[in-house]
């Protein structure tokens, strides 16, 4: 599985840390992903989304109660 939104397609980035020797290490900086279970097209999917699209509310989360109808 790729580490990437997918809603805005947010993806690992690079990065340098600099010591005080001005010694740079090269490292990635993934973004914060979350499996969450949304409702899209009507149906109810799991999906990996960042924490930032999570707070914008660009998703409709599924509630508790929502899983327990579709179930019985």
């Amino acid at each position: 599985m790729s580490r990437e939104c997918e809603i805005c397609g947010k993806t690992p980035l690079k990065a340098a840390k600099i010591s005080f020797s001005h010694k740079q290490n090269v490292h990635r900086q993934a973004p914060n992903l979350q499996s969450i279970k949304v409702i899209m097209g009507g149906t109810v999917k799991t999906i990996k989304i960042c924490t930032s699209c999570l707070r914008a509310n660009k998703v409709q989360k599924v509630a508790k109660k929502e899983l327990v109808k579709k179930t019985v």
